[in-house]
């Protein structure tokens, strides 16, 4: 049994404090996740619409969620009108769906834009190609109610550590540039999310400003 409150305060001993923790939280039981908020934590990940939505329907209402996963435009109405962050804007399609649902509430949704960085298939995410060709086009000046923040990044599943180091400095040239090309006049774009369980440190020497860590908080996956 992992000893949450124990674990969160160690954790945050090895995070700097400029850098952001999100408990990653799917699976897990609401009883855990209680345990971490009592302990003083805040900010929780969830990757499913449907659990996220049930969590945030039977836990504090000062609980601050992000949703980290792939983010189906099917599903982008359910979390619209509470959701912190999404960190997992893969495509442009999906941002206009965001904008839409945010359009309808009047709400304004702090997004990020995830980026293909690893060299698995499997993982979604932007060609740094085809987020130039989108920021440049007429449809992007349009989206009123997403705010951009930043970027997001998943390594490639490794334990090759030079690799990792790598594709996360890859990550932070990509935000460095777009920052200096389209987003200098906007302090809301600041934030690197890279880094889980097994790669935090390294992202943090690379630049991240958000990691996203489960299991060294809640123990392994249910």
């Amino acid at each position: 049994m992992a000893d949450i409150t124990s674990n969160i305060i160690h954790l945050k001993q090895q995070i700097p404090p400029s850098v952001k923790l999100v408990a990653v939280s799917k699976t897990k039981t609401e009883s855990d996740i209680l345990e971490a908020y009592n302990s003083g934590h805040k900010i929780f990940g969830e990757n499913r619409v449907r659990e996220l939505v049930q969590k945030k329907e039977n836990l504090p209402s000062d609980i601050e969620w992000h949703m980290i996963g792939h983010l189906q435009g099917n599903k982008v109405k359910q979390i619209v009108p509470f959701i912190s962050m999404i960190h997992s804007a893969d495509s442009f399609r999906l941002l206009k769906t965001i904008n839409h649902e945010g359009s309808l509430i009047n709400r304004v949704v702090d997004t990020l834009l995830q980026i293909h960085i690893a060299e698995e298939e499997t993982k979604f995410g932007f060609s740094i190609d085809e987020i130039h060709e989108m920021i440049s086009s007429e449809d992007f000046s349009k989206l009123y109610f997403v705010r951009i923040c930043g970027v997001m990044g998943m390594a490639t599943f490794t334990d090759d550590s030079d690799r990792i180091r790598n594709e996360f400095r890859y990550l932070a040239q990509c935000f460095s540039n777009l920052k200096r090309d389209y987003f200098a006049d906007k302090p809301e774009f600041r934030e690197i999310s890279m880094g889980m369980s097994g790669d935090f440190q390294i992202a943090i020497g690379e630049g991240s400003t958000i990691v996203r860590i489960g299991s060294l908080i809640f123990g392994e996956r249910n």
